[in-house]
């Protein structure tokens, strides 16, 4: 066992070795060294990098082929970008309220184009180009929305190229106004729904914001959706189009998904903060505590007197009485003195600095010694201590509970049971600031068939997630990729695949050897399938040794009438040879013996 584990270890040690003997040598590779000489070795390594190419090209992905996506029924707004311009879209020329002059404009820029690292040429979208900058831009639906008897369904593409730091990638879609005016589209223009990704530091967000009209005052109040319970970050830093949708019933259900998977879900008049509908009862305003109101639910018992012999006096710690002070104390030598070695600094002013006095070190005679200096007894725990005596706590008789306000009837209670029958809408903007650019939008789509909405992502995301499948290649490609960079890798490689393999052998293939049916002891349970064998042996062995002991007897016998013959005067030796003869036939011999015990049984032969 012990040379099993050796050999693992010796394994994984000249794998290690190996390991940083590549990559030392790639820190110490001198890339002069590689140089080839152009004016002789030019056509042999043309020749070899064209072979290795063609040899270890692999064989390219299946290709996709961008097709600009047609909408397959009746929508509100739709836009893809193909044609290349902002046609239809309307630059914000406005300033922000509140603002620094110097960023108060919504001056930043935007352009049609494609992504950077598209798999997908031809396929264009809106991009935020700048950073730090306000930015707004707007265009009007085919057709308002009304919030009556259609769902409704709100879908686009956000790619976020350099991943994002601070900023939104939210849509609004505008309420329908008189005043609306898309040339001055700003932070303040009427909006019924706010919808999208917006970051800032580690705060991640999905929002959904509607505008809720109070029936009774008609001012508008943002209410927002509770936070999902899906984590958004992968969204914000993988630097992949992510398609967001949200969808509107008007049974007031809402759900949110990206990619297609729903991220969150509930009901516009029971998931909202804050709530659509105010409470019916709301506290007093004008209710007040009662001066002699007692909230205490314990009090000190009026009733508890203090022990007499309670010290409040006593120290917490007193000097221990049972300490000796160490033999060999040094009680006149202090533990620090004056360094004998140091000099005084020959720019040393006394007049400016003072006297100047020798820095001071350890006592060097303390180093031997237990201590040096006065010898104080060390502080121990008083037994007596008790601290300040305080009563007991007992229940208040007069406890009368935590006091609230009463109830009363909310003045202002309305109850709205259909808060999806919103403000209508007529356009969709996006009023953004972002410390990131290149944050890409594509594909919007507003409608009220889920059928168009999917017909409409598989034609949009659907083929760019395809593309961007079958440009990535697999683990195996990935790996051999990386080997390829890194040689060094391939021993990792081998060592990962070979050293399980060696270990399943080496511990299922070497077995403990099986112990030998005759290295059983004697009150050894015989072995199942030799055990009949056995009793047929010991029976003949039973049988072989009653026809031994008769041939003995006669031989025995024989052998004291040729002795009596012999030796015919001689009566008290025949006595003795047949004492001994009885003796015989009581105790078998050993050699019979043995032949008979389970020790000696022969082995069965196959």
């Amino acid at each position: 066992m012990e040379l099993k584990w050796l050999l693992c270890f010796t394994l994984l040690v000249l794998g290690l070795i190996t390991v940083q003997a590549h990559m030392d040598e790639e820190d110490d590779h001198d890339p002069d060294a590689d140089v080839i000489d152009e004016d002789d070795d030019l056509e042999d390594g043309f020749e070899e990098t064209e072979s290795k190419t063609e040899a270890s090209t692999p064989s390219p992905p299946p290709k996709v082929t961008y097709k600009a996506p047609v909408p397959t029924g009746d929508v509100y707004f739709v836009e893809a970008f193909d044609e290349g311009t902002l046609e239809g879209w309307i630059v914000s020329k406005a300033k922000k309220d509140d603002t620094d002059e110097e960023i108060a404009k919504y001056d930043g820029k935007w352009e049609v184009t494609e992504m950077k690292d598209s798999k997908l040429p031809g396929d264009k979208g809106l991009v935020l180009t700048s950073r730090a900058k306000h930015h707004a831009i707007a265009a009007k639906l085919k057709k308002p929305f009304f919030f009556e008897n259609k769902p409704l369904i709100v879908q686009y593409e956000v790619n976020f190229q350099n991943g994002i730091e601070c900023g939104g990638a939210y849509v609004k879609l505008l309420s329908k106004t008189l005043e609306q005016n898309l040339d001055q589209f700003h932070d303040k223009t009427p909006y019924s729904i706010m919808f999208g990704p917006d970051k800032c530091g580690e705060d991640y967000k999905l929002h959904f914001i509607f505008r809720h009209k109070n029936p009774k005052t008609g001012e508008y109040e943002e209410k927002h959706a509770k936070r999902p319970d899906a984590d958004l970050k992968t969204y914000f830093s993988d630097k992949k189009t992510h398609l967001y949708s949200l969808v509107l019933n008007p049974d007031n259900s809402f759900e949110i998904l990206i990619d297609q998977t729903v991220v969150n879900s509930g009901n516009m008049l029971n998931d909202m903060n804050p709530p659509v509908n105010p409470p019916q009862e709301i506290e007093d305003p004008n209710d007040k505590k009662p001066e002699d109101w007692d909230e205490r639910p314990k009090i000190p018992d009026p009733e508890a007197v203090k022990p007499e012999d309670w010290d409040e006096d006593a120290p917490a710690k007193i000097p221990d009485e049972s300490a000796v002070k160490p033999e060999g104390w040094l009680d006149d030598e202090p533990e620090y003195v004056a360094d004998p070695d140091a000099e005084k600094p020959e720019d040393w002013d006394e007049d400016m600095d003072g006297e100047w006095e020798a820095p001071q070190i350890a006592n060097p005679k303390c180093e031997s010694a237990p201590g040096c200096g006065t010898w104080q007894r060390p502080m121990i725990d008083n037994p007596g201590y008790k601290g300040k005596w305080k009563p007991p706590m007992i229940d208040n008789p007069s406890y009368q509970g935590i006091w609230k306000p009463r109830k009363i009837q909310n003045p202002d209670f309305f109850e709205d049971l259909e808060p999806f029958k919103m403000t209508p809408f007529n356009a969709l903007g996006l009023e953004l600031w972002s410390m990131t650019s290149d944050i890409f939008f594509d594909n919007f789509l507003i409608c009220s068939d889920r059928a168009v909405a999917n017909d409409w992502a598989s034609d949009g995301w659907g083929l760019k997630k395809a593309a961007d499948g079958a440009s990535e290649p697999g683990l195996v490609g990935q790996m051999m990729a990386a080997a390829e960079e890194r040689p060094w890798l391939w021993v990792v490689y081998i060592l990962t695949v070979a050293l399980p393999v060696f270990l399943v052998i080496l511990f299922c293939c070497s077995g403990k050897k099986q112990p030998n049916a005759t290295d059983y002891k004697k009150t050894d349970a015989p072995q199942p399938d030799v055990k009949e064998e056995e009793e047929r042996e010991e029976e003949e062995r039973e049988d072989g040794g009653q026809e031994e002991e008769e041939e003995d007897d006669d031989k025995q016998a024989e052998e004291k009438k040729s002795d009596a013959e012999e030796d015919a005067g001689s009566g008290s030796q025949v006595e003795e040879e047949d004492d001994d003869a009885e003796e015989e036939e009581k105790n078998p011999k050993e050699g019979e013996t043995s032949n008979r015990s389970p020790r000696n049984r022969k082995l069965r032969k196959d």
